[in-house]
């Protein structure tokens, strides 16, 4: 990987924007070394927990503008409208099995702060800037952050930062709710992979793995039912599990549970096409 690190350390994996003389900005290369390196560790028992943050000095300033006015043209003779990677990029981030924290080092705008959208934690150094500064350059909102933003702030908050395009300090976003703390930058990762360690090492993975979908999926769920289906589903195939016995028997016998179910080979299927909500009945 030429953009991106990525080092597993005692169960957590961290990917590492490896761009520090350019502020690690984002390239169609750097999103597709992201993608694969979500799949690894997908595929990685060894990786509970996964933290994203940035080389040097800044997180991400955005997309790479190297290519000057036409960084964002499409070829005008595309058959098709090309896909955004960023949105690639957190789609695949959404679909992860591992619990994710981004680790904001620094200035973190455009796609740089939409990638991060998808983690379940945003930490940030005390003096990082975000901004989402597509109305600014002429262009929109990407990487599916007209989904995620006015699902982690107010409506009016996301509006604002958005039409703006302005920067926002760190402190204006953790009263806002984007971020969950703020911490000087030389305890900026040990922050992050302690939660890492609070939120996994207790937990059975599969069932984190489940719980982290079943949660972000239900963000856009229309009816309760859908999530009174899909909790059904996993309530029954976990209950039928080998992690299930030994949760209860490390309990019962006052011990540290060794759940030996793997994320790779047993996580079960508890969503389907077949989630349509009929009208609630009783009977």
């Amino acid at each position: 990987m030429a953009d991106i690190r990525l080092d597993v350390s005692e169960s957590v994996a961290t990917l590492t924007l490896d761009r520090p003389a350019q502020l690690n900005a984002f390239t169609t290369a750097m999103g597709y070394e992201l993608i694969d390196a979500f799949d690894a560790c997908d595929r990685d028992d060894e990786v509970r927990a996964i933290v994203l943050t940035g080389a040097g000095r800044a997180f991400c300033a955005g997309a790479d503008l190297s290519e000057g006015a036409e960084t964002f043209a499409a070829a005008e003779d595309a058959t098709e409208t090309p896909r955004d990677v960023g949105g690639e990029v957190v789609l695949r981030m959404f679909e992860s099995r591992k619990p994710v924290i981004a680790a904001v080092n620094g200035p973190a705008v455009g796609v740089g702060i939409t990638m991060t959208l998808a983690a379940d934690f945003r930490l940030a150094v005390e003096n990082a800037r975000i901004g989402f500064v597509f109305n600014r350059r002429g262009i929109v909102p990407e990487s599916c952050s007209s989904w995620f933003l006015p699902r982690l702030v107010p409506m009016q908050t996301a509006l604002d930062w958005v039409y703006s395009g302005r920067l926002v300090e760190a402190r204006e976003a953790l009263d806002a709710g984007l971020f969950a703390a703020l911490h000087p930058a030389e305890s900026l990762l040990d922050e992050a992979y302690g939660i890492a360690r609070r939120i996994t090492e207790h937990s059975a993975p599969v069932s984190v793995a489940l719980s982290r979908q079943m949660l972000w999926r239900n963000l856009g769920a229309d009816h309760p039912m859908i999530a009174h289906r899909i909790e059904s589903r996993g309530i029954h195939r976990r209950g039928l599990s080998a992690d299930a016995r030994e949760g209860v028997a490390s309990f019962l016998e006052k011990r540290p549970a060794r759940f030996p179910d793997s994320v790779s080979r047993d996580l079960p299927d508890i969503f389907g096409d077949d989630l349509a909500v009929p009208p609630f009945r009783a009977d």
